[in-house]
């Protein structure tokens, strides 16, 4: 049993060495679904930092943090990140989209165009992406310099989210949407209606920061010739703008 004991020692100091890394400092996720294309892609591996907004009840991977609301040694996200955040209707999910609005804003999509606080958000056509226009839209600063430029994709502008009422971000609450506006469940559709709605503070993980590994999981893994193909190198460690 001792020399059982002492085997089991180092295994259980790296996975609670491991358990700490990645309730303090980052956490893997995996991208699922194409909501932030062309920004993310299905298959990206990304890290997200948690000491970027401090902690809050969801910070530990495995649900050892206690119920609070609010966030400890919080820090204010800027608009345009790119947040890894719990579902509001289900907490055990994890979703990750653009941080649109901030507390007090008011979020309106008009004929496929955005709008903060009644002003249109610029953007300006730059290609093509998968037969979908691929715009550059420049979101308003949420303190000081320029705003945030980031890329998004849009079908056409009058899908079914893309003339919406006016949201007003409540306290301590946030806006999300996907840079793939037209296929995208977000902030846009009520939790209530199957959506995610507005995210409380205490919902946030961790700001995407870095992709780690991208791999298209259309290819098996028992393709093995295909490999070389499935594994996009060009994404490899790539910033999360």
């Amino acid at each position: 049993m001792k020399a059982w004991i002492r085997e089991l020692k180092p295994i259980l100091l790296a996975l609670g060495f491991v358990l700490i890394v990645r309730t303090v400092v980052a956490e893997p996720y995996r991208v699922p679904s194409p909501s932030m294309v062309p920004t993310l892609l299905i298959g990206d591996e990304l890290i997200a930092s948690k000491f970027a907004y401090g902690y809050g009840k969801y910070s530990s991977p495995i649900g050892l943090m206690p119920d609070f609301s609010g966030r400890l040694f919080g820090k204010t996200p800027e608009r345009g990140d790119v947040v890894v955040f719990r579902l509001p209707r289900d907490p055990a999910t994890t979703y990750v989209k653009r941080l649109i609005g901030l507390p007090g804003d008011r979020i309106q999509m008009r004929a496929g165009r955005l709008y903060i606080n009644d002003v249109i958000v610029p953007r300006r056509a730059v290609g093509t992406f998968d037969n979908a226009t691929l715009y550059l839209e420049t979101l308003p600063a949420s303190s000081g310099g320029g705003g945030r430029e980031h890329e998004l994709v849009e079908i056409s502008d009058s899908d079914r989210y893309d003339d919406t009422p006016q949201y007003v971000v409540p306290s301590k609450h946030y806006f999300m949407m996907g840079d793939n506006r037209d296929n995208s469940l977000d902030s846009r559709i009520a939790a209530a209606d199957g959506g995610v709605g507005f995210v409380p503070e205490e919902n946030l993980v961790g700001r995407a920061d870095l992709v780690l590994l991208s791999r298209d999981p259309a290819v098996s893994w028992l393709d093995i010739a295909e490999w070389p193909r499935a594994l996009r190198l060009a994404r490899l460690f790539g910033r999360v703008n």
